[in-house]
């Protein structure tokens, strides 16, 4: 490990993953990401119209297929990054793992975090499952999906300093979100606790974020804390709506449809 400037390793990279740095890319284009979006909801309001009066398809085992991969890319991506999540924290402590940005020079970092925000093009490929299906398409899904997607790029192309305990969490979180949906596309039963379970963790991770974004307001003043008032007011704001729409989804889902449930029976 080498603890001066520019040159610090806080975990030992792999061979590929010396090989992979386009940042410069997404810095130069990262307002693609609007419109994709753009895209991404004309698809969406398109493919709402064509299966209006079509049998919504089975797609069982593309689904699992589609699970899996995710599953498996999420699991790695979370020991990679927790990982160096660890390290930083045990070398420079809580502050300095939410307030600097040197760690995108790190290898390891630069190649996860480049996947992480190109899966967010490729998850919006969950939502032509629910389509195509003709299951029900919920506001959080595609709003989520699109201002994550936004959200990434532009956290990305700034070095937002809080971006490394953001994509550890959401690759924990997805991590088991896409395990579940690859046991539920296989045909196994699965406890409903565990549905629970995910949205639970779900709701965790934006309160996370929203803890992760007060402390770097608090330590802001700090000139080696590297955020702007700017970057501190859009993460929060999306971390404060994911929340909302979470505990909302929640409630519906677990404790209003079940009451709802119990007294028609």
């Amino acid at each position: 490990m080498n603890g001066s400037g520019e040159g610090l390793l806080l975990l030992q990279a792999y061979d590929f993953e010396h090989h992979l740095d386009l940042r410069p890319w997404i810095v130069d284009n990262w307002r693609t990401s609007f419109p994709m979006v753009l895209v991404y909801l004309l698809l969406i309001f398109m493919g709402q119209r064509v299966m209006k009066g079509r049998s919504g398809y089975n797609l069982r085992l593309p689904l699992m297929f589609w699970s899996l991969s995710l599953a498996i890319f999420s699991i790695l991506g979370t020991v990679r990054m927790w990982g160096f999540m660890k390290a930083v924290l045990l070398w420079g402590g809580l502050k300095h793992s939410v307030c600097f940005t040197r760690f995108y020079n790190d290898p390891v970092v630069r190649f996860w975090s480049f996947l992480f925000s190109a899966s967010k093009v490729i998850e919006l490929g969950d939502t032509a499952f629910i389509v195509l299906r003709k299951q029900r398409l919920l506001f959080l899904h595609w709003f989520h999906h699109s201002t994550v997607l936004i959200y990434t790029w532009y956290a990305y192309k700034d070095k937002v300093a809080s971006s490394g305990w953001f994509m550890t969490m959401n690759y924990g979180v997805h991590a088991f979100m896409y395990s579940y949906y690859t046991a539920r596309a296989a045909g196994l039963r699965v406890p409903r606790p565990c549905a629970m379970l995910i949205t639970v963790l779900q709701i965790l991770q934006m309160a996370g974020g929203m803890t992760v974004i007060g402390l770097n307001w608090f330590w802001m003043q700090d000139r080696n804390c590297h955020i702007s008032q700017d970057q501190v007011f859009w993460a929060f704001s999306m971390y404060l709506a994911y929340l909302a729409l979470f505990l909302h989804f929640f409630h519906q889902t677990y404790f209003r449809g079940r009451a709802g449930k119990t007294k028609g029976e």
